[in-house]
């Protein structure tokens, strides 16, 4: 053998000697499925003490709550935002109606048709579709604000706060929340004088 093969060999040698020692790999973890994500976002957001950081992790629970595992669904629900921040509720209601009809399990389904009822004037309504949304997910912010606000515009101060602060328990640094459980607090102060 000459002195150049003898070199190649042991290059060779050396060089696939390690990945020989080597285990086979491992497979991927296993991704998350929504709801393990979901479960680890709560918890972030409860432990969270930042409001910065509380608001980027509510944003990243409304777009997991905004999958249903339907294509067909994701696509009505895009299509009923987009009317519904337009302006257009008839139609927005008539794509969440039909979601709704799709995905009955689906809380964000109902929790945006209740947003929808309420921009259009139906605040029954959308205390109906709240209601619904709560008990497929009681976490749901969205739906706990709405119904705060619903309840505020009412006058029913007492009845806001206390759902106000049912979402403070799940987002204690949230600031819309904080906003708005601080404001339902002076008003009630105010009224006691």
């Amino acid at each position: 053998m000459t002195r150049c093969s003898t070199f190649a060999c042991a290059l060779l040698l050396a060089l696939g000697a390690p990945a020989a020692a080597q285990s086979p790999p491992t497979p991927a973890a296993r991704a998350p499925s929504p709801s393990e994500a979901l479960d680890e976002l709560f918890a972030r957001l409860a432990a969270s003490r930042d409001a910065d950081e509380s608001d980027g992790i509510v944003a990243a629970i409304d777009r997991l709550n905004l999958r249903s595992g339907s294509d067909t669904a994701d696509l009505l629900m895009a299509r009923a935002v987009t009317t519904m921040e337009g302006g257009d509720y008839p139609v927005s209601l008539a794509l969440l109606d039909k979601i709704v009809a799709l995905r009955p399990q689906w809380a964000e389904a109902w929790n945006k048709r209740a947003t929808a009822r309420y921009l259009s004037g139906d605040a029954e309504g959308a205390m109906a579709d709240i209601a619904e949304t709560l008990r497929r997910d009681p976490r749901n912010l969205g739906a706990l604000t709405g119904m705060g606000m619903i309840l505020e515009d009412a006058g029913r101060q007492d009845d806001a706060l206390r759902a106000y602060e049912r979402a403070l328990a799940i987002a204690p640094q949230w600031r819309p929340i904080g906003e708005a459980a601080a404001r339902v607090r002076a008003a009630l102060a105010g009224q006691a004088l």
